[in-house]
Formats: C-alpha cells, sequence, structure tokens
C-alpha cells in the first residue's frame, strides 16, 4: 500500500514538474542551450509583394524600434535599448498555452535588411532576417531564418512545433506591414500608425 502511494506521489511530482518545464520553455523563461546534439532547420522563406517603396517598408518596421513604440504595440513589444542601427527588445507573442517572451537584438541595415537574433527564447539558437527588394510593384519583403535545437531527435520535434508557430507569427507580421506600408504610400504617416 505505502508503496503504491509512494509512486502516486512521484508520478504526480512528476507530471507536474514536466508541465512547469514546457510552460517555462514556452514562455521563454527557460532556454535550454546544452550545444550537445544541435540541429539546425531553415525557417521560410516567407515573401510579400508589397505596393510601396523600399524606404516606406523599411520605415515601417524599423519604427517601433528605432523610435517610439506605438500605444498599439505595447503589449507585443518592448524595447530595452536603443542605438542608431541596433536594439535588444522583448517581444511578447500569444500561443496556445499562453505568453512567449524574447528577447532578440535587432540590426538595421538601411536600406534594404534587418536582422534579428535570439538572445533568450524558446530554442537556444534563432536567426531571421528581413530583405527588401524593389520591384516594378513596389517592394518583395522576404523573411527567412535558422533555428537551432540541442538533444537531437527530442530537440527536432521541439523545434518544428516552435519554427511552425514562429513562421504563423512572422506571416501575420508581414501582412501588417504590407497594409501599413500601402496605407502610407498614398497617404502621409500619423504618429499613431500600426506597424509590424
Amino acid at each position: 500500500m505505502r508503496r503504491a502511494g509512494a509512486a502516486l506521489v512521484a508520478g504526480s511530482a512528476l507530471g507536474w514538474a514536466g508541465r512547469k518545464a514546457y510552460r517555462l520553455l514556452t514562455s521563454g523563461a527557460l532556454t535550454l542551450d546544452l550545444g550537445v546534439g544541435r540541429r539546425l532547420q531553415p525557417l521560410g522563406p516567407l515573401t510579400q509583394t508589397i505596393r510601396a517603396p523600399r524606404e516606406i517598408v523599411f520605415d515601417v518596421i524599423a519604427g517601433p524600434y528605432l523610435g517610439k513604440t506605438p500605444r498599439a504595440l505595447a503589449d507585443k513589444l518592448q524595447v530595452w535599448e536603443r542605438g542608431s542601427d541596433m536594439v535588444l527588445a522583448a517581444h511578447f507573442t500569444q500561443v496556445r498555452c499562453g505568453i512567449t517572451t524574447t528577447l532578440e537584438t535587432v540590426r538595421f541595415q538601411r536600406p534594404d535588411r534587418i536582422d534579428f537574433h535570439l538572445v533568450r527564447g524558446p530554442v537556444p539558437h534563432l536567426t531571421e532576417s528581413f530583405l527588401l527588394n524593389t520591384t516594378d510593384q513596389g517592394t518583395e519583403l522576404r523573411w527567412q531564418g535558422e533555428l537551432g535545437t540541442d538533444l537531437g531527435a527530442i530537440g527536432q520535434w521541439w523545434g518544428a512545433r516552435v519554427a511552425r508557430a514562429w513562421e504563423h507569427t512572422v506571416a501575420i507580421s508581414m501582412e501588417a506591414i504590407r497594409a501599413e506600408s500601402e496605407r502610407r504610400a498614398v497617404s502621409p504617416p500619423s504618429s499613431a500608425s500600426p506597424a509590424a
């Protein structure tokens, strides 16, 4: 009887610990960077054609980072440190089990490139870039990146889950960038304009 009770308590504790660890990983509060069994996988590419000049598209993406972050983005973005061409920013993303917080450096290379590098988040390695190319229609916005996880196949399974959510979030942001860029291309910008 005592062994069955002890096994039940141990099983419950293990289950609770597993759920807690999963939530810490998904929230970005715990990053496992073990350097063991590192596997990399590509992110994207995703492309969006935008009927606006490249300079406007760049400003729509960079504005909330390099300038004052609009109130409309306060629950999604906090810039912790700001420089002339690089920031350290926290991003807050709603996922199935709550909010994931990532901390990233963002480097701006006007007029055609913005690079993100994960400092803390649900995976130990993630880099991504927005590339802006002038086209006959306006601008092609291309997003691509690389995600890395540790622990071999287990990490790869986790990375695939993170990659799906990450790509979905970026696709939504790219649509918002398109809409705001095209709006600005036909009317003057307003100080409270929403952006990525």
